[in-house]
């Protein structure tokens, strides 16, 4: 005849069995858990990404600031900007739409 466990046996080996499963879904879908490590490793790489560009804007904007400083002034970049700010032409060019 099978020996039968205690009901404390049993009691102790299903509440260990809860625990086990709860800390299990907690390693998985809790707040530390992987899903989460996952979603916040995509997050950084695209606030990265985004920081990487806006560091390309600000540098693209610190020289053509540079250009059109007292102490270096681009000829040419006033004369770009000049025609697209103000809608400034030479008499001798002709503009096609």
């Amino acid at each position: 005849m099978p020996q039968r466990l205690s009901i404390s046996a049993t009691i102790f080996f299903v509440l260990t069995l809860c625990l086990g499963l709860y800390f299990a879904f907690a390693a998985v879908q809790g707040p530390s858990g992987i899903l989460r490590r996952i979603q916040i490793e995509s997050e950084t790489a695209e606030i990265v990404a985004e920081r990487d560009e806006l560091r390309v804007e600000v540098d693209r904007m610190q020289n053509l600031t540079r250009r059109l400083s007292d102490d270096f002034l681009d000829l040419d970049l006033l004369d770009e900007r000049a025609r697209e700010v103000l809608g400034l032409v030479r008499a001798d060019e002709i503009i096609l739409r």
